[in-house]
């Protein structure tokens, strides 16, 4: 039986933040839903880093991951587009972006970098 666990990355933060690191071992599917609301103008551009390090470690080191699938739209004979985050621009808008199967994580953090106003969110969706 399948069981999903959904994780508040970044709560409506107002201003450029890094997440804390969250424990995602073992999850088959991850994806992430960012969201940017209350803009004046300006953008959030989201950003991943990923460790290997086991569920113990205190303090894993991070590294950005670009293995994560963007839905960005493209012709049938294109590939998957591969990337380390997105950027919304100038509207309140959400973006997923799915963990390529492939790719085997345990430790998740999310920055995000805020020009002008708004307020920025995060959340990860694991599937186990």
């Amino acid at each position: 039986m399948n069981s999903t666990r959904v994780i508040t990355a970044l709560d409506a933060v107002t201003e450029t933040k890094v997440s804390s690191k969250f424990y995602v071992g073992g999850a088959k599917r991850i994806a992430l839903l960012v969201r940017r609301a209350a803009t004046a103008g300006g953008s959030s551009a989201f950003t991943v880093k990923a460790s290997l390090e086991p569920e113990d470690t205190v303090t894993p080191t991070m590294t950005a991951l670009n293995m994560w699938l963007d839905n960005v739209t493209n012709a049938n004979t294109l590939n998957l587009t591969r990337v380390n985050g997105v950027t919304i621009g100038n509207s309140n808008a959400d973006a997923f972006l799915f963990l390529d199967a492939n790719c085997i994580v345990n430790w998740l953090e999310i920055t995000v970098t805020e020009t002008t106003s708004g307020t920025h969110s995060a959340w990860v969706i694991c599937e186990y």
